[in-house]
């Protein structure tokens, strides 16, 4: 009964999910054959889940982010403009590199522990946080799931993916930033007109910190310049810091740092949805969608992506949509991929990085005004999507 108490919302949505795919299996709702399927298709985004959770979770201990948050404070030198403008190009490379659930876990407590030690007001930097983890995630395989999922459809090599996406990441950030400067960071919204940058930081384990901050480079260049699988190139990063802190830290290795609600959540997620599609989910997306490869279509994809994500989840929005596209369509589920990450910000259960970004404001004791989330964030929503949307067809 005492582990019963201590789970929160999520974990019991995250059984929930797991129990209620199992019984889709077991009752022949699911047959086993598009269950082994989807199964076998996740599996390698499920070892890369953990395995990227836990090298980011301990390079957060080592205090990585925590030096990188304290230099852009302190490069903004007391003036919000720049601290804005470094802000989110310190979230967005967090997300384009690193994962979108890696700057939802680890960049939102750092953000909102840097404007309680500096007094800036933590909202902006929150929203600044978790909408750049979903609009900064275009890029490359690992900033997104959706990504991975996406890999053999469009088959193309980080640096190929890169070169195709980034005038739609350009334009999904430049709507972001236009959004979170009027919504939030403006001076009528923020209440301060300077602040007072932080003190140099001072790492307590300068070999931890070094190792980790080399683990994380090396795992970049591993996927950006090697070509070699994302879930390979993690579990070496994170063996390489797990054996770092198993030498200096051993205290801080601990099966929490494991997410195992994400481990669970996942393929719940991925067997229920399967089962909403074969029963008759496919017709209805593919009559929204059309097959249409040209701006049309694509339109059409990216806004059925968006507004499936923030009714379902991304995640399972992707896979649905997907399905619903025809094959030779590349541009149609480029779109539809554009849909599926810049869109879901509306809704705090439309990404996996939103409900953990929520989790982490109420333990920090922020609240966020759900109305002005939701209002604010559609706006975001339809013009991010839009504007990457339309860069892409100008690009493609």
């Amino acid at each position: 009964m005492s582990l019963l108490r201590r789970l929160y919302p999520l974990d019991w949505l995250a059984g929930g999910l797991l129990v209620l795919g199992a019984l889709c299996v077991a009752t022949g709702l699911l047959p086993t054959g598009p269950a082994a399927d989807v199964m076998q298709r996740i599996g390698p985004l499920v070892v890369f889940l953990a395995t990227v959770i836990v090298l980011a979770e301990l390079t957060g201990k080592a205090e990585v982010f925590d030096v990188v948050a304290t230099w852009v404070a302190r490069a903004g030198r007391g003036r919000y403009p720049l601290l804005f403008c470094l802000c989110v190009l310190f979230a967005s490379v967090t997300t384009i590199t690193l994962n979108l659930d890696t700057t939802a876990v680890l960049l939102t407590p750092v953000m909102l522990a840097l404007a309680t030690r500096v007094g800036i007001a933590p909202v902006p930097l929150a929203m600044t946080t978790v909408w750049l983890a979903n609009t900064a995630s275009l890029l490359l395989p690992v900033s997104n799931l959706t990504n991975l999922l996406a890999a053999d459809r469009i088959a193309l090599t980080p640096s190929e993916m890169a070169a195709t996406m980034w005038a739609p990441q350009l334009a999904a950030i430049a709507v972001t930033m236009a959004c979170l400067w009027g919504f939030y960071w403006r001076p009528g919204r923020r209440g301060e007109t300077r602040y007072t940058p932080p003190p140099l930081p001072h790492p307590a384990d300068r070999v931890l910190f070094r190792v980790c901050a080399v683990a994380c480079a090396g795992f970049l260049l591993a996927i950006l310049l090697a070509d070699v699988p994302l879930w390979s190139a993690s579990m070496a990063a994170a063996l390489i810091v797990v054996v770092a802190f198993w030498v200096r830290r051993r205290d801080a290795l601990r099966l929490s740092l494991i997410p195992w609600r994400l481990l669970v959540l996942v393929p719940g997620m991925f067997l229920v949805v399967e089962t909403v599609n074969a029963h008759g989910l496919h017709d209805v997306l593919a009559s929204a969608m059309g097959s249409d490869n040209g701006l049309a279509g694509m339109l059409r994809s990216a806004a059925v992506g968006a507004g499936v994500s923030n009714v379902l989840n991304n995640l399972p929005a992707y896979l649905a949509g997907e399905a619903a596209i025809p094959v030779g369509n590349h541009e149609q589920l480029l779109a539809l991929l554009v849909g599926v990450n810049v869109g879901p910000v509306i809704t705090p259960w439309a990404s996996l990085a939103t409900l953990l970004w929520f989790e982490r404001c109420r333990w920090h004791g922020t609240r966020i005004d759900l109305g002005r989330f939701f209002g604010t964030g559609f706006v975001l929503a339809v013009a991010g999507t839009l504007a990457a949307t339309l860069a892409l067809a100008a690009t493609s």
